[in-house]
């Protein structure tokens, strides 16, 4: 980091003096790099919070199931003593126990409000099952259901948990997508403003040629002055990004997947890279821009 930083401290170097100062792609050299660092945090925090999403999700949901029994009033303790009885000689069943009318209430609160009626209505009963680390035969257990208790109906939560996870997969891939996009954009323009520069001083170039500098040293001075440019202005816009995904909200379960929307723990020292490879980018677009244009300039 500290070479980083000799490198970039061009100005008071003879290479650094011989690159006149121009006002338009510096200014456009330092907002690109800004605006890009910026974004490039926001889709950090987003592959971050979404891998996260998935591990989670994958965790608690994955040995956990739900057996719901549905059956005449008369028949509901018939059916729930003999899917608890199925559950008890069950292999790979960690633990069970069926859940209290007080706390399907409280599941359906939220939906229906907190007046719901739950004893006249003709709610299912639901039994909480946890899986040991083997799991469960679940087709065999579907099997023993349907002959013991007819109504019961067994959910690994499969149908609806591979898609949430797979969702949030895909959203991790699509922000680490998004960083190389913005890499390719920064690498873009930074090319686009090294060029302008170059051709607004062919003059320049030209008498450094005939006092002898070689196209390696004016290139070279190029480069540290776009490179520093592209650090400076990355780390302003790094600085930014945090300061803004500090003013997210943080995590909440009732929020769901519109909070936590951020870093966590040692995450918050991806961000620092930042820079460095927004310095990176900018020292090989230039270089291949100066390159390039040098041997156009006669």
């Amino acid at each position: 980091m500290i070479r980083l930083i000799e490198f970039l401290s061009f100005e008071k170097t003879g290479a650094g003096r011989v690159v006149p100062p121009t006002g338009f792609t510096a200014r456009l050299t330092l907002f690109t790099a800004a605006a890009m660092a910026f974004l490039a945090v926001f889709a950090l925090a987003l592959s971050m919070a979404t891998g996260r999403l998935a591990d989670r999700w994958s965790e608690a949901l994955a040995r956990s199931a739900t057996i719901r029994i549905s059956a005449p009033a008369e028949q509901m303790e018939t059916q729930l003593a003999a899917v608890l009885n199925v559950l008890s000689t069950t292999p790979g069943i960690a633990s069970y126990r069926a859940l209290e009318l007080s706390e399907m209430e409280a599941l359906l609160g939220p939906w229906f409000g907190p007046d719901l009626p739950v004893d006249a209505l003709p709610l299912p009963r639901l039994v909480e099952v946890v899986e040991t680390d083997d799991g469960v035969d679940a087709e065999g257990l579907r099997l023993r259901l349907s002959t013991e208790a007819p109504g019961a109906v067994f959910d690994d939560h499969t149908r609806w948990r591979r898609p949430l996870v797979e969702a949030a997969e895909r959203l991790r891939s699509l922000g680490l997508l998004s960083l190389l996009l913005i890499g390719g954009a920064t690498a873009g323009m930074i090319t686009l403003a090294a060029q302008a520069a170059l051709a607004a001083n062919g003059q320049v170039i030209r008498v450094l040629r005939l006092v002898g500098a070689q196209d390696r040293f004016i290139a070279r001075a190029f480069v540290r002055r776009f490179t520093a440019r592209g650090f400076w202005g990355a780390m302003l816009g790094t600085l930014l990004g945090i300061f803004a995904v500090l003013a997210l909200p943080e995590a909440d379960d009732a929020g769901g997947f519109l909070t936590g929307l951020g870093f966590a723990g040692a995450g918050w020292l991806w961000p620092l890279i930042v820079p460095p490879l927004a310095a990176l980018v900018a020292y090989v677009a230039t270089r291949f821009a100066a390159l390039r244009m040098l041997r156009r300039i006669a």
